[in-house]
């Protein structure tokens, strides 16, 4: 318990050192590899994410990912791009209009659109309060994400405003890290 309470204050305090220089230092226009990542660090490419600066600190992005890792998976009456594992993960694109569009202030229009949900392999159907939404932070390599918890039904209706990103912080819980195949997303 003392050992995982000191991983996360020094990966906190980590996270806390790295400067928003550095986020514009490492961030350009351009693409940069999407990688999904096991606690052990073992990490799986899954796509790309290409940046276009539209102003100061400003950033459009477009995701892509390499669908030819997902397998095809019909869940409780939805097809589903799943990666196979000890669990599955599944992608679950964010079904909104929105602006695609990041800042080192303000990354959570990313959050939002690399929605994934956990399904353990003897489990029916999909379960979407098994969301998982990576919280983003800026670190000296780039992006990284850490997995946190969430209720994917709050999505099943449009928001009141489609201009503002309807997750917001006391929508998600902290996750257990060690019970996730995939706790940990880096963009570099």
């Amino acid at each position: 318990m003392m050992k995982r309470f000191i991983l996360r204050l020094t990966f906190t305090i980590s996270l806390v050192v790295s400067s928003t220089t550095l986020w514009s230092m490492e961030l350009s226009s351009g693409i940069k590899q999407l990688y999904l990542q096991q606690t052990d660090g073992q990490e799986k490419e899954i796509g790309d994410i290409e940046f276009t600066a539209l102003e100061a600190g400003l950033y459009q992005y477009k995701i892509t990912l390499d669908h030819h890792l997902f397998k095809d998976y019909f869940l409780s009456m939805k097809e589903m791009k799943c990666l196979e594992g000890p669990e599955l993960w599944c992608f679950i694109p964010y079904p909104y209009k929105q602006p695609r569009t990041v800042s080192a202030e303000d990354m959570r229009w990313l959050e939002h659109d690399l929605l994934f949900m956990f399904k353990k392999l003897d489990a029916f159907g999909a379960n979407f309060w098994n969301g998982i939404y990576y919280r983003m932070e800026v670190t000296e390599q780039g992006l990284r994400g850490v997995a946190h918890s969430l209720d994917l039904n709050m999505l099943a209706s449009p928001p009141d405003d489609l201009t503002t990103p309807p997750i917001e912080e006391f929508d998600v819980d902290e996750a257990d890290l060690e019970k996730r195949w995939l706790p940990y997303l880096e963009i570099r």
